[in-house]
């Protein structure tokens, strides 16, 4: 039996509670779907889940602080009184989860309703004068370093320093776009435009009061708007992400926006950004969007304001995702102009011309890479993701890649390298398959369920695409099926795995449920779905890929290394742990002497201008990291500002080596374009500008560079082993 049948059979228990009735829709109260809900969550999870918990009151007293943090993650509206009043309901959630009951969820919604409330009076007061921001004063921005304000009195100063440094980050994005426009006065359209006055610094901050204060009318208007359902989604969620960080439920308004793909979430600019505190992060730049184009926009940027265009800026701080999104998304071709935070304390203007993601840029692509310092040629494949099907049964990564094989050979490469970097993952079917390109067949990886039973996905297809030197390129966003690719490559000593410390480590798989299937298809509401973790990934030598993730056989330097995005990061993460592994040939073809190949690379790096900055850069990242307490001090704040400028500018290691050579990849986008009739000019022109671009990235990359260097030890350690096998 299928786990979807087997989970339909599962739901029939609580459903026969209610009656089946004749009718094709039938309507029940909210009590009643609280309690279906409820009791098929319940059932669902202690079943199928991969960990096996049970939901009790152990299970509830972990649950009771991930709902404090759902509802209040900042530790700003509640009071350590608030706190206590709730914590009767500590071990209580199991059992109203089944009953249908859900207390915690009233009280929680009253004691919000009414500290917003309050707040919004301690705003009208703070507002009525400017703030003093001569006072050497700070405001720690770490939710974890926070603690539960003791009383009202406590509760109203913390405020004041939210509104006073909300007041100083729309006062530095209005300087930010005043600056901007200065650069832009050379500019031949600008001159056509009436000059606008220019504000002064005293205009500015007054500017920057009033905004902030209309921007929490919005705040406290939405915030007024939640109603029980909110901390009911916040109830449910705090009870499965107890049992892992991926396993999540969907009331009817996600699931409508849930994508599994989820790049269109913004659509606008092709960007997927998550809360972050009080903040908003761009978490993912979707492979062809507008922000993937413009290439200024990155991971870990945080956008402190929106404007239409020359219009006036929108503060984004603590604002929701999805009101920061109604900002962001807009009609294709116009403008939005992001000031956002970089990862080193810079601020910068990011104009994004709106567009619709072009999704020839997530399939595989690839160029013959010629460096004058080194002999040969280096083909080189990028993979933004593991993609499958699209309404084609032929169309899939696996076989885009054969192509791009088969083109690269035809060019007379001598090695190959396939980038994997940024590839979060996607069909498991294709990391099974693409492995089958690069070895003659064996197992790929191992599965195992809820139940410890373990299946094993084989390469059964013994030709061989590419059996030359191999390099594999990841980083700590290397996820899922291309941890599998990574890892099966290694096991089988065929291919070189070079990139930051650790891959990502997710090694879970999770089913998307609906809640309204089989005999619950006679209800009238919609009651949601269940995300649930059910497999986990291991090596054909034992290993799982989950929370250590695969360690390349060569390092490289890692801006982000000290940023907290990985799996172990995540609370409760399943954890790493082994099986037994699996009968498996190794490749035989030729032997690969990894320390040596290690020893040559780390001698070169020493000397690398690039590769130094880079690790001198994520040392200071990482320093400044820890340094969460932001100062409320005008003078202390710009001279900030100035030194992050002053930094960003110290660490050059993304400047082009123009004597790359690059070829062009017409035949890669050609072969996913249905160019019709009279579209040949704007589809060259816009391959010329996409082919600019990618030439331009690959021409920074430094990892890349050293990885060509590498490539030729390889190939030249490949071709001594080889005459060294035929002599014996």
């Amino acid at each position: 039996m299928s786990i979807s049948r087997s989970i339909l059979f599962l739901l029939l228990v609580p459903a026969l509670s209610f009656g089946q009735g004749s009718s094709p829709k039938q309507s029940i109260s909210e009590a009643q779907k609280d309690k279906l809900v409820g009791n098929i969550l319940k059932n669902t999870l202690e079943t199928y889940h991969y960990k096996k918990l049970k939901i009790n009151d152990g299970l509830s007293s972990m649950a009771f602080d991930k709902f404090l943090e759902k509802i209040d993650y900042s530790k700003q509206f509640l009071t350590r009184t608030d706190v206590d009043s709730l914590s009767k309901y500590r071990k209580q959630l199991d059992d109203e989860m089944v009953s249908g009951n859900v207390e915690i969820s009233n009280a929680a919604a009253a004691i919000l309703k009414k500290r917003v409330a309050q707040i919004e009076g301690f705003r009208d007061d703070f507002f009525k004068k400017p703030f003093d921001f001569t006072d050497d004063e700070t405001l720690e921005m770490d939710p974890k370093k926070r603690e539960w304000t003791k009383n009202d009195k406590q509760l109203k100063e913390l405020w004041r320093k939210i509104f006073k440094n909300s007041v100083l980050g729309n006062y530095l994005a209005l300087r930010d776009t005043a600056q901007d426009k200065d650069k832009k006065k050379d500019d031949k359209k600008a001159k056509k435009k009436k000059e606008e006055k220019k504000l002064t610094d005293k205009e500015m901050l007054a500017k920057a009061h009033k905004t902030t204060s209309e921007k929490y009318d919005k705040i406290f208007s939405r915030l007024k708007k939640q109603d029980r359902e909110d901390t009911l989604e916040s109830f449910y969620n705090s009870i499965t992400e107890v049992f892992d960080p991926h396993t999540s439920y969907l009331p009817p308004k996600r699931k409508e926006d849930f994508d599994i793909d989820i790049s269109g979430q913004l659509e606008g600019i092709g960007a997927v950004l998550q809360e972050d505190g009080s903040q908003i992060k761009v978490v993912k730049i979707v492979p062809g969007g507008a922000a993937w184009r413009q290439k200024e926009l990155e991971v870990e940027d945080v956008i402190m304001s929106v404007s239409e265009g020359d219009g006036e800026p929108v503060s984004l701080l603590d604002m929701s995702v999805d009101d920061a999104v109604r900002y962001i998304r807009g009609k294709k071709g116009t403008e939005v102009r992001l000031s956002v935070r970089k990862a080193d304390g810079s601020r910068k203007i990011v104009p994004i011309v709106r567009d619709v993601v072009q999704i020839d840029a997530s399939y595989a692509r690839s160029s013959v890479i010629e460096h004058p310092k080194l002999k040969g040629k280096v083909g080189y494949i990028k993979l933004p993701k593991f993609y499958r099907d699209f309404g084609d049964v032929d169309r899939n990564c696996t076989n885009d890649v054969r192509d791009e094989l088969r083109r690269l050979k035809a060019e007379k490469v001598d090695s190959i390298i396939l980038d994997l970097r940024d590839n979060g993952g996607g069909a498991l079917e294709d990391a099974r398959q693409m492995s089958g390109l690069f070895i003659e067949k064996g197992p790929i990886v191992q599965v195992r369920d809820h139940e410890n039973d373990v299946s094993v996905l084989e390469d059964t297809d013994p030709t061989v695409e590419w059996d030359g030197p191999l390099i594999v390129l990841v980083n700590r966003f290397s996820a899922s099926a291309s941890e599998i690719l990574a890892g099966a490559m290694q096991d089988y000593g065929r291919a070189v795995i070079v990139g930051s410390e650790q891959t990502h480590g997710k090694g879970t798989v999770q089913v998307l449920l609906s809640l309204n299937q089989g005999p619950l298809t006679m209800f009238a509401p919609q009651m949601g779905a269940l995300k649930v973790t059910i497999q986990k990934f291991y090596r054909v030598n034992g290993e799982s890929t989950q929370f250590k993730g695969i360690r390349p056989d060569i390092v490289m330097p890692d801006v982000f290394s000290y940023t907290k995005s990985l799996e172990q990061d995540l609370e409760n993460a399943l954890e790493y742990d082994t099986i037994s592994p699996q009968a498996y040939k190794k490749w035989d073809k030729f032997k690969t002497d990894i320390p040596n190949l290690k020893k040559l690379s780390m001698e070169r790096s020493k000397n690398n201008d690039r590769l130094n900055a880079m690790l001198d850069y994520a040392k200071v990242l990482e320093k400044k990291n820890k340094e969460t307490a932001t100062s409320l001090k005008m003078d202390k704040v710009l001279e900030q500002d100035k030194n992050n400028d002053v930094l960003a500018k110290k660490f050059k290691f993304d400047e082009a080596n123009k004597e790359i050579k690059i070829s062009a990849f017409e035949a890669s986008i050609k072969s996913h374009q249905n160019i019709k009739p009279g579209d040949e000019k704007q589809w060259k022109e816009d391959l010329k500008q996409r082919g600019d671009e990618w030439i331009e990235v690959l021409q920074k990359d430094a990892i890349l560079e050293e990885a060509l260097y590498i490539s030729e030890d390889l190939t030249n350690a490949v071709s001594k082993s080889s005459l060294s096998m035929m002599s014996k």
